[in-house]
């Protein structure tokens, strides 16, 4: 039986007002930025200092090393980045730049294939004893997918020889033998990175490599405890940071650093898809399960800790505290594609999108050179300039950080967007719809090339329509379309009969099967509603508190759109709502304004027995992810409810 497979970016366009912007922003703006940040060419932000440490690796420097012992990842992003961006634009400058820069990567790499710039410009002597903290290998993990990316865009072997070198010599270090090292990385990564190398090299050793460091995670005697002995290291991090707490396979809740961890389940959810593993894939559903039921933001934002970056317990989602960094939301995303393909679950879909559409495109302006590292839902610009328990939340995004991890990770995640869209079954001959965005796909089976065009305005507009076509003049195929779970009343027509959507739908997808001619034509329609979002009551925070969404998007309310003390405000589902396009606003969203009150009670007492004032308002609101690209102010995704007297 075949495995789904994702449909090659290179043969997907976009045409519509949201994706075929955002990626022409990352193609023309993001990218040239990031690169001269990286150079420290960008003044007014946090030096970068990334490509210098690759030039004193290589002896083209005498400077001294600068930055975290994981800088070399920010360039290896920015070349996956650019290897997606190539893959639909092939462009002589981008690629000279690219060349010149994985030239310099190759240079600095070491005769045994090692390289990581950290250890071999300031502890040469310490390799590989410190898999804990120093993050080698994470970053040989980067190297490997910016290979692969690379290697898929351009043919160049370059990279990913020197990705291959590098993944060689870790297959040799670290494994099950008797003269080889039991450790595995502190920040999971690599896992991933190898099971993609080993699909691009078919190279057996780096899926068993993978499979090592998946499978030792967790495993006693804890190889962090004996390594940190080794050097007489009494600190560090409980072994739930790593997700080292117990093997993946005994694991039932979401635990430690949230990046960690979804990358870690990325892989374990790749590796039981590779490997058909019921053990790997019981552990993935049950950690996901935990995650989305109790430790996940409305948002799809994860980590609610500013301490360590972290998942703290159940129902703990602070609006104002929330951490939820951009990059957790960038790794939900791959876990939440993996578990759909393995799964073919619609429901892992909806967590996917829900992630993209606001904790994820949360982290970037829309101008593509500012970042937010910590995404809110709530923010008070006194309480952020003055609270040490928020000196980590930012009113505005930076244009660089001193760790730098998001930028680049929002970067590469927009550019491959397509991935995430389409899936293709071979052996059912049947085409997943997963994601809804406006252009053209074109792929080859065994018989024939096949072009899927979807026309829609989505995310605003609620009609998405198909037409398939192929060179032989048709073909018979199974178009299945997710029905996201948003949505109350679906309706589905096939060249304008409608279709009973209980009788064709499984698993959360409706499945078209039929012979596909040039002029037929699907058109799905998912009314976008007003929904008003409750928390489940164990969530101290959200009591007597809703939250907007349409469609895919959860909104917030701007102090810019409703002036300050946004808690004063109180909204009402009794109440309705208009919901308009504008096109000059943020970019072109649908905002949604209503009705509602204004609750004060202002004095000189500060407590009294007197009763708040109430006032009529109208309230506007704007997609989350859209928020703090205006004036700096307050923001709230969670509102007071009331209701009509």
């Amino acid at each position: 039986m075949t495995k789904m497979t994702a449909l090659s970016i290179s043969n997907i366009t976009f045409s519509d007002n949201l994706w075929k912007k955002r990626q022409q922003l990352v193609r023309e703006s993001v990218i040239p930025y990031q690169w001269d940040t990286l150079n420290d060419n960008v003044p007014g932000v946090e030096p970068s200092h990334t490509l210098e440490n690759f030039r004193i690796a290589a002896g083209l420097s005498d400077g001294t090393y600068y930055g975290m012992v994981f800088q070399d990842s920010d360039l290896y992003k920015w070349l996956e980045t650019v290897g997606y961006s190539l893959s639909m634009k092939r462009t002589e400058e981008l690629e000279k730049k690219a060349d010149e820069a994985i030239d310099l990567v190759a240079a600095a790499q070491e005769e045994n294939g090692y390289i990581h710039t950290y250890h071999q410009c300031v502890r040469p002597d310490k390799k590989w004893t410190n898999l804990r903290d120093d993050h080698e290998l994470y970053c040989a993990g980067h190297l490997m997918e910016a290979a692969v990316a690379y290697f898929d865009a351009t043919g160049k072997t370059v990279l990913l020889n020197t990705a291959c070198r590098f993944a060689d010599l870790i297959s040799d270090l670290f494994g099950p033998g008797e003269n080889q090292m039991k450790g595995y990385p502190g920040h999971p990564e690599i896992e991933l990175a190898l099971l993609k190398l080993y699909k691009a090299t078919d190279n057996i050793k780096y899926l068993n490599s993978s499979k090592f460091f998946i499978d030792e995670r967790g495993k006693q005697p804890h190889y962090f405890e004996w390594e940190a002995a080794q050097r007489n290291d009494n600190k560090g991090t409980p072994p739930s940071y790593s997700q080292s707490h117990l093997p993946i396979r005994e694991q039932s809740s979401i635990e430690g650093h949230a990046v960690r961890a979804v990358y870690l389940y990325t892989a374990v959810a790749e590796l039981a898809a590779e490997t058909g593993d019921p053990e790997l894939v019981e552990a993935s559903k049950r950690v996901w399960r935990n995650m989305t039921s109790k430790r996940m933001y409305v948002t799809g934002g994860i980590g609610s800790s500013h301490y360590h970056e972290s998942f703290s317990f159940d129902y703990d989602l602070p609006s104002d505290r929330a951490y939820t960094e951009t990059c957790a939301s960038v790794g939900l995303v791959f876990w939440a594609d993996r578990m759909l393909k393995l799964t073919e679950d619609a429901s892992y879909g909806d967590v996917m999108e829900r992630t993209i559409y606001n904790g994820l495109l949360s982290g970037m302006s829309l101008d593509g050179t500012k970042y937010f590292y910590v995404n809110p839902l709530e923010v008070w610009p006194e309480a952020v300039k003055t609270r040490n328990d928020l000196s980590d939340t930012a009113l505005e995004r930076q244009g660089w950080f001193v760790c730098a991890c998001c930028p680049p990770n929002i970067a590469r995640f927009i550019s491959s967007f397509g991935d995430y869209v389409y899936a293709w079954k071979q052996d059912r001959k049947e085409l997943q719809v997963n994601l809804y965005a406006a252009g053209d796909a074109v792929f080859s089976t065994d018989t024939e090339n096949i072009r899927v065009r979807q026309t829609t305005e989505y995310p605003w507009g609620e009609h998405v329509s198909f037409t398939i076509d192929s060179d032989k003049g048709g073909v018979e195929l199974t178009l299945a379309l997710r029905i996201p779970g948003w949505c109350r009343n679906p309706e589905l027509k096939v060249n304008g009969e409608t279709v009973n959507l209980e009788d064709i739908t499984e698993n959360g997808y409706a499945k078209v099967n039929r012979y596909w001619q040039k002029e037929d034509d699907v058109t799905l329609f998912l009314p976008m509603e007003v929904e008003w979002i409750r928390a489940d009551t164990r969530v101290r925070e959200n009591i007597g508190k809703t939250a907007l969404q349409r469609g895919p998007m959860v909104y917030c309310l701007e102090e810019e759109d409703n002036g300050s003390n946004l808690q004063e405000i109180l909204v009402s589902d009794e109440s309705p709502c208009d919901v308009t396009f504008e096109e000059n606003e943020l970019g072109g969203v649908a905002v949604i304004t209503g009705r509602g009150y204004r609750e004060t009670l202002h004095g000189d007492a500060l407590y009294t027995t007197r009763r708040p004032h109430r006032e009529p308002v109208t309230f506007k609101a704007v997609p989350y992810f859209s928020w703090a690209n205006r004036t700096p102010g307050e923001m709230r995704v969670w509102l007071r409810e009331a209701k009509d007297d």
